[in-house]
């Protein structure tokens, strides 16, 4: 095995490892502070109760994903040296935004909110919530319009073997990446809500604070329906970007090999890397897929066979992680209406059949996230930045595949055990439920 690729499937796990924690962690904390609000604003101490059980999980989760994050940005320097070198001016603007105000935002007012319950007044402290909320999705703004300037540079001029900036309103309000942002934050809503929704069918299939338990479910699938329906909206805008600006991760995604124009979409194929796909008739529908790429059902799709072999990616997985990420997100859809539906009627803590679904449903989110990544990051290869930097050209001279083999292996095993942890801690407060007695939080508060 080569530099290149350890270096590739090293990156991979640790950002896909950091990543089980950060759409929790945008969605938690924007609900958390919708609880607390609900609280502050009906005194009704039930919210407070949920702002408290949701926040518990919040941090736990928040945690993890501030120490996961870190040892990501310190491989730009060591494993990918001559990335840093070539585009870090630009990549690394948006990056110290992130950190210097962002960042700062969030982990000041997380710990007014942590450390603040007996000391400020309930506005002042709901305040606090939404300030470190709103921290954390802006951080999430920035990293992520990062690395849309990956998938398509703009704002930029080579010189003298280096990128440079020219347009930083251009790098900074990156169109790819403002509908990459609401489709990726939106996920997190969505993934959220279904953690609640999770959680809440385990202890209402046990008869657990029932009038709890179905507030928290019923509340979580209005967000989850909601959310849910947006990324699928802009999914489709986030679609006809890729159309237009990376032809060959279109491509893959759908594995169109031959030029076309009316192309149909084929719901169910297998693809084929020599020739294009045979699927039955029935399973295809006419004018679809250039429909979706340029919102005109006669628009000409570009197949992989228009494109040199060195510059096509990697079609199967590509393919594959795509429908893998819209049937799931499809099923949250449903599933989380039907939420909505059976959660208001009387009995609903005896749908057992429902609640367990709802409850073995609680990984899908998370597998919708990792495939989505999956499709973006392998059908962008080999480019680290599009059109720009070719992935094995951005790797460090003076690193070793033993180097990089050993420090894989060495992470491997700390986030195995960061997630043993993680698991350990949710679950424990998870199963534990809401604290009954808040007359000392009630008390001291009710005086600010």
């Amino acid at each position: 095995m080569d530099v290149v690729f350890l270096s590739q499937l090293q990156f991979a796990a640790t950002c896909m490892f950091h990543w089980i924690f950060v759409p929790l962690t945008l969605g938690l904390s924007i609900m958390t502070a919708w609880m607390e609000t609900k609280y502050v604003t009906t005194g009704d101490e039930t919210w407070l109760r949920l702002t408290k059980f949701w926040g518990k999980l919040f941090l736990i989760n928040f945690a993890l994903g501030v120490v996961t994050g870190i040892t990501m940005e310190f491989q730009f320097g060591l494993n990918w040296a001559e990335y840093s070198r070539i585009v870090g001016d630009i990549f690394g603007a948006p990056l110290a935004v992130e950190a210097t105000v962002t960042f700062f935002l969030e982990s000041v007012f997380i710990g007014v909110w942590i450390f603040g319950w007996k000391k400020v007044s309930k506005k002042v402290h709901a305040t606090a919530i939404w300030l470190a909320a709103i921290g954390t999705n802006l951080s999430a703004l920035f990293i992520l319009q990062a690395n849309a300037w990956m998938q398509n540079p703009v704002g930029f001029a080579l010189r003298n073997g280096r990128a440079e900036m020219t347009d930083p309103l251009a790098v900074f309000f990156n169109p790819y990446g403002v509908v990459k942002f609401i489709h990726t934050l939106l996920s997190g809503y969505a993934l959220a809500a279904f953690v609640i929704m999770g959680v809440s069918a385990w202890h209402l299939l046990r008869k657990n604070e029932t009038e709890f338990f179905k507030r928290s479910f019923r509340f979580a699938a209005v967000w989850g329906f909601v959310a849910s329906l947006i990324v699928g909206i802009s999914g489709d805008f986030h679609a006809v970007d890729i159309a237009k600006s990376q032809p060959t991760k279109f491509a893959a995604m759908e594995s169109i090999w031959e030029t076309k124009k009316n192309a149909e979409m084929c719901l169910l194929l297998i693809p084929n890397a020599k020739e294009e796909c045979n699927a039955v008739e029935a399973l295809k529908i006419p004018g679809m897929l250039s429909f979706l790429a340029f919102h005109d059902t006669k628009a000409e799709i570009k197949g992989l066979k228009d494109f040199p072999k060195e510059l096509r990616p990697p079609v199967t997985p590509t393919f594959i992680s795509f429908r893998v990420m819209v049937g799931i997100g499809t099923f949250m859809i449903l599933a989380s209406l039907a939420g909505i539906f059976f959660s208001r009627r009387a009995n609903f803590e005896n749908n057992k059949l429902y609640l367990t679904i709802m409850l073995f449903a609680l990984p899908l989110p998370y597998l919708a996230q990792q495939f989505g990544w999956l499709v973006a990051e392998l059908g962008r290869q080999p480019w680290i930045v599009w059109g720009v930097l070719k992935t094995s050209d951005a790797v460090s001279k003076s690193v070793t595949s033993t180097q990089v083999l050993l420090s894989l292996l060495g992470f491997t095993v700390l986030y195995g055990f960061l997630g043993v942890i993680d698991i350990f801690l949710l679950v424990k407060y998870a199963k534990k439920g809401p604290d009954s007695d808040l007359s000392n939080i009630i008390n001291v508060q009710g005086r600010g």
